[in-house]
């Protein structure tokens, strides 16, 4: 996912695409302020290593959106709509980056599947099968649209 990163901003940079390339350069420092932060937690024992996961990143690219989203409806309830066009620019290329996000009748699907082989029966269970879904479909899904999903179904 980094390598992908870094090539989209290379192009951005030959296109001088000066929105998209801002974007992407929010994200690789976002991407470099977490694995610096891992670095900075065990010390120099893993210099050349301490790099985050594929899955963490589409975690970060997943909070990213979020905070846009939460900033247009702020800008959109202000009457500062220029703002909140360029924050919905900035998710359409955030997302670019993430995997595939289930639809409604996959993401029902799944949790049925993982209530299924958690064995849970009822809603005392919903930690362990929100535990389960975010460990196998992270960045694929929204979770607080998962866990209504998951107390219906429980």
């Amino acid at each position: 996912m980094r390598d992908e990163l870094t090539a989209a901003m290379k192009a951005a940079m030959r296109a001088q695409d000066k929105a998209r390339l801002g974007t992407i350069r929010l994200v690789l420092a976002a991407i470099k302020d977490r694995d610096l932060a891992i670095l900075n937690k065990s010390g120099d024992s893993c210099a050349d290593t301490c790099r985050i996961a594929d899955d963490e990143i589409a975690q970060i690219l997943a909070t990213m959106i979020k905070q846009r989203r939460e900033s247009i409806r702020i800008y959109e309830d202000a009457g500062r709509l220029g703002l909140a066009q360029k924050e919905a620019a900035e998710i359409e290329v955030i997302s670019e980056f993430l995997p595939r996000q289930l639809d409604d009748s996959e993401m029902q699907a799944a949790i049925k599947d993982v209530i299924k082989t958690v064995g849970a029966t009822g809603i005392k269970d919903m930690g362990r099968v929100m535990a389960a879904l975010r460990e196998r479909y992270r960045g694929q899904m929204d979770f607080a649209k998962a866990s209504a999903t998951v107390k219906e179904l429980l």
